[in-house]
């Protein structure tokens, strides 16, 4: 373990001294230029926003005063007497809406020389975001803590830039809310989208309507004082809270208490499909009635207009199947159940509109006399973000942005709703159909987009994890100019930034640790460690093999794992170098022997570890196959450093594993869409949609992954099957760069 500690500062130290004239900042701002001098902070450093009468400033400073103290260790006094000597950062912000409001000035400026800082916004909200650009510039330096001296101008380039948190699957309690929305706030993100209700669970708190909580939540909801309270609380974050209560389908959740509005009979029972895929009744004026009594008291708890109403995933057969639903279908002359929803949408906006809300929805919503101020919500593919545009429609994307799939950084990174989408790690790509040629005014429909955190595999201990720091690097996207794109500039920052987020109180690296510890039990965990530090956790739609249910304990080797190995990524680079200029600086080969040797030896000590504890079963084909890689490694070393071939055959048997290993865990399970393959149910139009690197899980089991396919599958080198560990032994990737660069000698 004391190897991997080493490797990883000393990579990190090459790739900081190499970047070493660029801030760590994410999102990069617009416009930056160096300034001389630098403003130290320390207990003398005091906000001063200049006799504001702007009540929405006090909380706002709070948060940023509260926010550094813990990222430098001063403790700042809420309101200090000014000293002669006080370093100030002195705030002029014109005004701005009282609450969070899409499409307002967010824009700000930001000054620091060695006397003062000073930001300039027309709005609170470019305050708040001016003052996560100085967090994020506050540095260790000779004299403590300081910030140097810069000039900024920023803007954002879209004006939706969200995330939307599933609470649903598995609870999500409301420290661990907050605790993501100060993280938000410290990467410009705006939008709350909040999911409060599914098949699993109905998660706030109705006085209209009591048993929606009392039979829908299994005793975890909030109460409407906390939905307050959080809404309060985003708003001196500069976030908006959207809130999602998704009808007529994944409405589960509703009908434990009234399932008069159901169109099967049940029964129901929470963390299911609401009774075989049931959906809401559409034919019942009384369905009509419970919606407006519902939303007309939901909205006096969130303010924003925006209203998200679901709208997909609607099961056909969750209607066709109903015969009173069918008769009245005939009798009013609808074709099929997709022609029904569409009747159920119109019924449902008039109710929305009522209330002086904008309906929001997933693509589906989008049919013949959809008034056009009207939202589309992209999540099934990228084209109908575009079509969406063409017709008139604004909208925002969430395909490519599906964090619950646990893709790389890279890849959310390389999604841009206005740019044709790259293949997705999960081998499937953007819609074959090509994307409609859209005019600038038709461009400027698309107001941004926001990740996705489904619930299925996540609760509050590992939901953090899931979330950051890829969220930072989908941030940038939403935030900078279409220009910043470097992807290997966007990693060395992201690294920083993701130590910084700690300050802001997620958990998505402090939990690591101590779920390795659980794990481990009254043993050291070190050897579990190595073994964790060099694979990287698999997600829906890239080759995780079952979905838990709502009551499934999340204790196993993968939920403790990141979706990305900072090591691995480390190694791979000095392997990189290394090759690129064999008899160059001699730091690389080094380090890459230090942690092979410490993975050649390691299975041994991890063995003994795991002998007794049946949740480590399933790690121990991983653990041999890293200690393979490393004697490979090691091997490949000494051919290269002695300039020499390694055996020809020897090679082609380590490709043959290096192949192996690389698609470990990824041929089974998971689809990459709502359903693995041959298991999609039609939806409200007859159809089944493709899947989609975007798409959402909906809660349905997937089809059994062949066990050869899986983690350790077909035994690896000649054991028995194995069952999947849901993880990838990452660490076959700098051995390839070493096994390619012999394959050219």
């Amino acid at each position: 373990m004391r190897s991997t500690v080493i490797l990883l500062a000393l990579v990190a130290g090459a790739n900081q001294a190499a970047r070493a004239a660029e801030p760590a900042l994410m999102p990069m701002p617009v416009k930056m230029t160096a300034a001389s001098g630098k403003l130290l902070i320390n207990a003398n450093f005091v906000v001063d926003t200049g006799g504001s009468t702007n009540a929405r400033l006090t909380p706002v400073v709070s948060a940023f005063l509260a926010r550094i103290s813990r990222q430098t260790g001063v403790p700042f006094s809420p309101q200090p007497p000014a000293p002669a000597d006080a370093k100030r950062l002195r705030i002029d912000c014109a005004g701005g809406p009282a609450y969070p409001t899409l499409g307002e000035d967010e824009s700000y400026t930001l000054d620091v020389s060695d006397t003062e800082a000073r930001i300039k916004s027309a709005t609170v909200e470019g305050t708040i975001h001016g003052l996560a650009t100085f967090a994020q510039l506050i540095q260790p330096g000779p004299d403590g803590f300081q910030v140097a001296g810069v000039h900024i101008e920023d803007r954002p380039r879209y004006q939706w830039r969200g995330l939307m948190l599933d609470v649903c699957r598995h609870w999500m309690p409301v420290e661990v809310v907050k605790r993501n929305l100060d993280a938000m706030a410290a990467v410009k993100m705006n939008v709350l989208h909040w999911h409060l209700s599914e098949d699993q669970g109905f998660r706030v708190e109705s006085k209209k309507y009591p048993k929606l909580q009392q039979m829908g939540s299994d005793g975890a909801y909030y109460t409407q004082d906390q939905v307050r309270d959080i809404v309060i609380y985003a708003r001196d974050r500069g976030i908006r809270v959207v809130p999602e209560f998704d009808v007529p389908g994944h409405t589960g959740g509703w009908f434990p208490g009234y399932p008069e509005l159901a169109s099967a009979p049940g029964p129901f029972v929470l963390g299911g499909r609401g009774g075989g895929g049931s959906a809401m009744d559409p034919t019942k004026e009384s369905t009509y009635a419970f919606l407006d009594g519902f939303i007309g008291e939901m909205v006096q708890l969130f303010p924003d207009p925006y209203w998200h109403v679901g709208g997909d995933e609607v099961s056909a057969r969750a209607w066709t199947s109903n015969e009173a639903i069918v008769a009245y279908m005939k009798e009013h002359n609808f074709a099929d159940a997709r022609a029904l929803q569409v009747y159920f949408n119109q019924r449902l906006l008039k109710i929305v509109q009522k209330y002086n809300r904008t309906m929001l929805g997933w693509d589906e919503i989008l049919f013949p006399g959809l008034p056009t101020d009207a939202v589309i919500h992209a999540w099934r593919d990228q084209k109908s973000l575009f079509d969406a545009a063409a017709q008139g429609y604004r909208g925002i994307m969430s395909w490519g942005y599906y964090l619950d799939h646990l893709s790389p950084a890279a890849y959310h990174y390389g999604i841009d709703p206005l740019t044709p989408a790259p293949p997705a790690p999960n081998g499937r790509g953007a819609s074959a159909a090509p994307l409609p040629k859209l005019t600038p005014e038709q461009e400027a429909r698309i107001m941004g987009g926001e990740a996705c955190m489904w619930a299925e595999l996540v609760g509050p201990d590992t939901v953090d994890s899931r979330v950051w720091p890829s969220t930072a690097a989908i941030a940038e996207r939403f935030w900078s100019p279409k220009e910043v794109n470097d992807v290997d500039s966007m990693y060395a920052r992201l690294a920083v930034v993701s130590r910084n987020l700690e300050f802001t109180g997620v958990l998505h690296r402090a939990n690591y640790q101590p779920m390795l510890d659980r794990l481990a039990g009254n043993q050291p965990a070190g050897p579990l460690k190595v073994v964790a530090d060099a694979v990287e956790a698999l997600g829906l739609g890239t080759g995780r093999t079952g979905r838990p249910s709502v009551w499934a304990p999340l204790n196993r080797f993968v939920d403790a794992i990141p979706p990305e190995s900072e090591l691995v990524r480390s190694m791979e680079l000095a392997a990189k170098r290394l090759v690129a200029n064999p008899a160059g600086d001699k730091d690389d080969a080094a380090l890459l022997r230090l942690q092979f040797e410490t993975w050649a030896a390691n299975d041994a000590k991890f063995q003994a570890l795991a002998e007794d504890k049946i949740l480590l079963n399933e790690v121990k084909p991983v653990s041999k196959d890293l200690s393979a890689l490393g004697v490979a490694g090691l091997k490949m070393l000494d051919y290269l450093t002695a300039n020499q071939p390694a055996p020809a055959d020897w090679l082609t048997e380590q490709n043959t594993e290096l192949t192996r290993m690389s698609r470990a865990g990824r041929g089974g399970g998971g689809g990459g869409g709502n359903r693995p393959p041959g298991s999609a149910a039609p939806t409200a139009g007859g159809a089944v949609p493709a899947a989609a690197p975007g798409a959402r899980p909906t809660g349905v089991p997937p089809a059994a992954a062949p066990a050869a396919t899986a983690q350790g599958g077909g035994g690896g080198r000649g054991g028995a099957q194995n069952p999947s560990a849901d993880v990838l032994l990452a660490g076959f990737r700098p051995v390839k760069v070493l096994a390619d660069a012999l394959a050219k000698k």
